[in-house]
């Protein structure tokens, strides 16, 4: 079955998509025949984006990553905007995505 509102999902709900299409196939029939996929999904990606936001930004003013490193010395903004990035999409991952 072809689930065709999947394209308007952001990347997190559609990346749960395809985790449950693989180990919870069951799952989405069920909420297929409920009407509740599309809804379940487009909330997942809306509070797994929240939180992925409020989370980078946590992270960079308690690690000091603010404008004036930007101006300072890009470079070093950069690699640690990176490495608080990568911290954070593996947190999503595993609380939103394959949970």
């Amino acid at each position: 079955m072809k689930d065709e509102f999947i394209s308007r999902i952001g990347v997190w709900g559609q990346r749960h998509y395809n985790y449950l299409k693989k180990h919870g196939p069951t799952v989405i029939n069920v909420m297929r025949m409920k009407g509740t996929l599309e809804q379940y999904l487009t909330d997942l990606d809306r509070d797994a984006q929240d939180t992925f936001e409020r989370m980078i930004g946590q992270y960079a003013e308690i690690e000091g990553v603010n404008e004036r490193l930007k101006a300072e010395d890009n470079l070093e903004w950069t690699r640690r905007m990176n490495s608080i990035r990568n911290r954070v999409e593996e947190f999503i991952l595993s609380d939103f995505v394959y949970a």
